[in-house]
């Protein structure tokens, strides 16, 4: 049984086949109304659940899209429905539900939710985020950069703000696609040493700089993502922008990068605070195209846990 936990968890020519996959079903709807099916049905009769224990849109409308352009049905869940741990145990939860539907997808806080709906599970499970990861996003940034300009492998990709769980995902991306990441922002947010370990020891070239200009040099493509959480106190909040004012994304920091980089946010983007609407609404800019990706690489990834 094929689950979709996280990028290190998953074969490279696994990952490497959904984007091809992802690629060719986009390709195949050019043209297509938004609400029309494909024409390859593969999950027809299949029926997903989709459950959110924290909010969303993206991840929420993308995955719903995804599986009835597929010819599939969804059952939203929202943490209030399910009150997963508080009562009925995870793992009976994940019992349950494996007697309804064929695949779950779960956006959740804690990790050990994901891993052990996983464990119990006699369904693929996808990781739609956790406080730690974001595999489905970074499977669509791959798919973007190399749309517009070809393979990843060899590319410097510069990470500026927060070491989060998007840069998490970012790191295992880097090794399993074979790229370099660089990592720019304050001591206090540095990304987990246990990522950084995991790409430096498949062979990428992982780099801590303190100074974003310096970081940028030479970049292929340059990524960021809010400063706060939603759930955030207010003087968190205010600490955290003092401490990440100097990496805001903005036009004299991409000057310093390749002429040709590429900027991306996995939105929603806080305009003026981690970017400037500058950047955002510029050239080199492909955030549009990275939030459509969303819905073409999951479909992929919901293909490969399927089989179909």
């Amino acid at each position: 049984m094929n689950h979709f936990l996280d990028i290190h968890k998953t074969d490279p020519a696994d990952l490497r086949a959904m984007i091809d996959q992802a690629g060719q079903m986009k390709q195949a709807r050019q043209g297509r109304p938004k609400g029309t099916a494909d024409d390859d049905q593969p999950l027809k009769g299949r029926m997903v659940a989709l459950i959110f224990e924290k909010p969303s849109t993206r991840t929420r409308v993308s995955f719903d899209v995804g599986v009835r352009q597929m010819g599939g049905e969804t059952m939203l869940l929202s943490g209030g429905d399910m009150q997963l741990g508080h009562g009925e145990t995870i793992a009976d939860t994940a019992r349950v539900l494996s007697r309804y539907v064929d695949l779950i997808m779960i956006r959740t806080f804690d990790e050990t939710v994901l891993t052990e709906m996983a464990e119990y599970a006699d369904v693929p499970v996808i990781n739609g985020l956790t406080d730690r990861t974001h595999p489905c996003q970074i499977m669509a940034d791959v798919m973007t950069y190399e749309e517009h300009r070809g393979s990843i492998a060899g590319r410097k990709v510069v990470w500026a703000g927060d070491g989060n769980n998007v840069c998490a995902s970012f790191l295992h991306a880097a090794g399993q696609f074979g790229f370099d990441l660089t990592f720019t922002g304050p001591p206090q947010l540095d990304p987990e040493a246990e990522f950084v370990d995991f790409a430096r020891n498949m062979g990428s070239t992982i780099t801590i700089e303190r100074d974003a200009a310096r970081a940028v040099q030479d970049a292929d493509l340059i990524v960021a993502d809010t400063w706060v959480s939603m759930h955030d106190a207010q003087s968190a909040r205010e600490r955290r922008h003092n401490m990440l004012r100097p990496y805001q994304v903005n036009a004299a920091l991409m000057a310093q990068a390749k002429p040709d980089a590429l900027f991306m946010h996995c939105l929603p983007a806080h305009r003026e605070e981690e970017v400037t609407s500058e950047v955002m609404d510029g050239p080199n800019s492909v955030i549009w195209d990275e939030a459509e990706n969303r819905l073409h690489a999951q479909k992929a990834v919901m293909r490969w846990c399927l089989g179909v």
